[in-house]
Parts: structure tokens; sequence; C-alpha cells
């Protein structure tokens, strides 16, 4: 079918664009030290944790926020880290300006959310 086509097309543009290839670039970077990798994953899944605690509701727990910020700070001290987090950040935007542009043109209800 045509859309998957395009769909594919759209995916494959999406992996040489500048954005993806920089994070792809920095997340092997980072993600190749072993300790840095561990810290990057326990920094991602206490994000998460508190982001659905926001989601659901629920205050987010001092001990976890707390943890967030150390990790944060120590994750800071590293140039590759916060290159790799300022990548991701602009590829996050590119992917959510694409899904945009992809709702709007099928009035996907986001003007629900706005």
């Amino acid at each position: 079918m045509l859309v998957y086509d395009k769909a594919h097309d759209l995916a494959n543009e999406l992996k040489k664009c500048p954005e993806f290839i920089e994070y792809a670039r920095l997340k092997e970077t980072v993600t190749a030290d072993e300790k840095t990798k561990a810290l990057l994953g326990d920094y991602k899944k206490l994000q998460l944790e508190a982001q659905a605690a926001y989601i659901a509701g629920s205050e987010v727990g001092e001990q976890t926020m707390e943890k967030l910020k150390k990790l944060g700070e120590l994750l800071a001290f590293n140039h590759d880290v916060t290159a790799y987090f300022a990548a991701e950040y602009r590829f996050q935007t590119l992917m959510s300006d694409v899904y945009k542009i992809l709702g709007e043109a099928c009035d996907f209800g986001l003007d629900l959310i706005t």
C-alpha cells in the first residue's frame, strides 16, 4: 500500500537527517563505557518513574527526585553525555514536529491537548 511505502520512505529519510545521525553517534559514544551506560539507564528509569507519577497525578517522591538530581549532576560532568542529551532533545523535537504534522493532516484530535 502506498501509505506504508511513504512511511518507510519517511523512516529512511529520518535515519539520514543530521539530528538523528548526531543522536545515534553520541548514543554509541556514551553507551560504549559500561559505567556511563549504567548511569544513563538508571537516570532514564528514574525519569520515567517521575513522569509516570506526574501523569497519574501522584506526587513524585522526594527520594526519587533527589536520586534524579544527583545522577543528573554526576552525568553533567561528562561532556559526551551532555552533548548526547542535547542531541536527544533535538531529535525528539523533530519527531514531535513530524507527529504533529501528521496529526494535523488527519485531524487526529491533537487540538484537544494544546
